[in-house]
């Protein structure tokens, strides 16, 4: 029988338990404080090279440290995944923790060099949608970036689902909610789309006189073959409908439809910046979406990765009209 034994009188007993796992002694004098650093790094920008980037070194020297950390631990910290290096579960654990190391070590540079307690410096990088990025994250981060003279602010925008096939950021902003497990995720913006048309073509061609009849004039919007936003989705909206003109920009849309080139479908708070676009049938195509703001795990306790989210939570909350209008 497995597991048990017989005694010379016949009866079996059972197996002596197994050895408990003995865990491996670390000598804490061969670890260097400072590879820490090169972990933290990936952590926060999901590739080697980023992260070579941030820490002024090239991206071989990013592997030999973090490679050299493990050695010493014991355990992988960092492995390939979908999307770029990805840290594993104890190595997120040990980032987190390690983190507080590095934030000590920039406070004692701060009071040796007279430097505000809560002064903010390096490099951060935001990726948002052509729209809210351009005309809300935009001043956001930049009156940021004037409170912080030693903060350096990189903003790439492009309308894409919360998937974030790219890496190397530190704050993301999409249509609709993460799909990534990695990243921690919030709703930061509700705002609201409808349908417009410049004065020109109204008087050309008159005005949709239900949703039904939107579908024979030609609509303006995103190339679907290359949005992948679900959110997003035409079909979903206006059931029917066929984008005659189409690109990845927001701002081209809101050009096309400027230039009397059909029916937009647009953010609210894009369309109202332009007299000429007249909101269409507003009670029957009020769309209501969300911006999502994302971040790595490993990153919710960086100073800077707070600030900025504190920076565009308070634009938001300034332009709330503007980004959700009540429907006339």
């Amino acid at each position: 029988m497995v597991g048990r034994h017989e005694t010379p009188s016949g009866r079996e007993r059972p197996a002596a338990p197994a050895p408990a796992k003995i865990k491996r002694a670390v000598d804490i004098r061969q670890v260097r404080a400072d590879d820490f650093r090169y972990l933290i790094a990936v952590a926060r920008s999901g590739t080697r090279r980023s992260a070579a980037l941030d820490l002024g070194v090239d991206h071989t020297t990013v592997s030999r440290r973090i490679r050299a950390l493990e050695k010493i631990l014991g355990v992988r910290l960092i492995e390939r995944g979908a999307v770029g290096w990805e840290l594993t579960d104890v190595g997120s654990k040990v980032a987190e923790r390690a983190s507080v190391i590095e934030e000590s070590v920039q406070e004692a540079v701060d009071t040796a060099v007279g430097e505000a307690a809560d002064s903010l410096r390096g490099r951060v990088r935001v990726t948002a949608p052509d729209g809210f990025g351009t005309l809300v994250v935009t001043p956001a981060l930049a009156r940021l970036r004037m409170k912080h003279p030693q903060l350096s602010v990189e903003l790439l925008t492009a309308t894409r689902q919360m998937n974030l096939q790219q890496s190397g950021f530190d704050v993301a902003i999409a249509v609709g909610a993460t799909l990534n497990s990695r990243l921690v995720s919030e709703v930061i913006a509700p705002y609201s789309m409808g349908i417009y048309a410049a004065d020109e073509y109204i008087r050309e061609h008159g005005a949709p006189q239900s949703v039904d009849d939107v579908r024979n004039h030609p609509i303006i919007f995103f190339v679907d073959s290359l949005l992948q936003v679900g959110d997003l989705d035409l079909e979903r909206h206006l059931p029917g409908a066929t984008a005659q003109f189409m690109s990845t920009n927001i701002f081209a849309h809101v050009e096309a439809t400027r230039a009397a080139g059909g029916i937009g479908l647009l953010p609210a708070f894009m369309a109202s910046r332009h007299p000429e676009l007249i909101r269409l049938l507003p009670r029957d195509v009020d769309i209501h979406l969300n911006f999502s703001l994302a971040a790595r795990r490993e990153s919710l306790t960086n100073p800077t990765v707070k600030a900025v989210r504190d920076a565009i939570h308070a634009e938001v909350g300034r332009r709330r009209t503007e980004l959700l209008p009540s429907v006339k």
